[in-house]
């Protein structure tokens, strides 16, 4: 197997934190969507304070997600439909959220945990995680250059503010390559209230376009970042480092959930 699919499935594999002891899940929405994603590794004691009494910090040890404790996902809905295949709300937006690999200690049940979340439709907030807060400001801008002998170049600009002092805002641009197509479960769980979960199900393409912890080719030309105020200053202090730099080029979701 040719090795960025490799990586490619292991970085997917990374997204997959086992599963939570769920109720009987139904579809509530299906969506095509493009993701950018940044992983961190954040001061420990100041991440704790965003999960509940018996969840604890997760981090894989080997392979492109090591050592990674947060997850910075921004998110393009290109289309939002639900389970009858009508548009849901405004069809399409704009988001952020966080995500932690955490664990129960008490279960040993595994899962991504959505700590927070700025979104550009006031429709999301707070969201099915009950964390996601309305932006005051917000603009994504994408991109595609090709030309004769210089390869595809993209560019992405993304940008959230709100009314709290939090910020995230991030510009990346990198040489395009064929993509490693995955299809993976990942459980997620609320901050507020972990007996809220979600689990989706996900046709996607992954390009790890640099990685500190795995060999893989630098496709990063320019990149930057500014995360932090608010919130997330403890989080984004300074001292964070960069983890893994990866570009979801589609990402067809499948999501379902318990019933209140």
């Amino acid at each position: 197997m040719h090795r960025n699919v490799m990586l490619g499935l292991g970085l997917s594999a990374a997204l997959v934190s086992g599963s939570v002891n769920t109720r009987a899940q139904s579809v509530t929405e299906e969506s095509i969507e493009s993701r950018f994603q940044l992983d961190f590794h954040v001061p420990d004691q100041a991440l704790k304070k965003f999960l509940p009494a018996g969840w604890d910090v997760q981090m894989a040890t080997t392979g492109p997600a090591k050592d990674c404790n947060v997850r910075v996902i921004f998110i393009d809905r290109v289309n939002v439909n639900g389970p009858d295949g009508k548009t849901l709300g405004t069809g399409a937006s704009q988001m952020v959220y966080l995500t932690v690999p955490v664990k129960n200690a008490a279960t040993g049940s595994a899962a991504q945990m959505v700590i927070a979340g700025l979104t550009g439709d006031s429709a999301d907030v707070p969201g099915p995680f009950g964390v996601y807060t309305q932006a005051a400001g917000h603009q994504m801008k994408r991109s595609t250059t090709a030309a004769k002998g210089t390869g595809i170049i993209e560019e992405q600009t993304w940008e959230f503010t709100a009314v709290g002092g939090e910020r995230i805002e991030s510009f990346v641009k990198y040489e395009r390559v064929p993509a490693a197509r995955a299809r993976r479960e990942t459980t997620y769980v609320s901050a507020s209230d972990p007996k809220i979960t979600q689990v989706s199900k996900v046709d996607m393409g992954i390009n790890i376009a640099r990685n500190a912890t795995v060999e893989v080719p630098d496709r990063v030309k320019e990149f930057r970042y500014k995360i932090g105020g608010g919130r997330f200053a403890p989080l984004f202090d300074g001292t964070e480092r960069v983890v893994s730099v990866d570009i979801f080029p589609w990402n067809n979701q499948t999501v379902t959930s318990a019933p209140k």
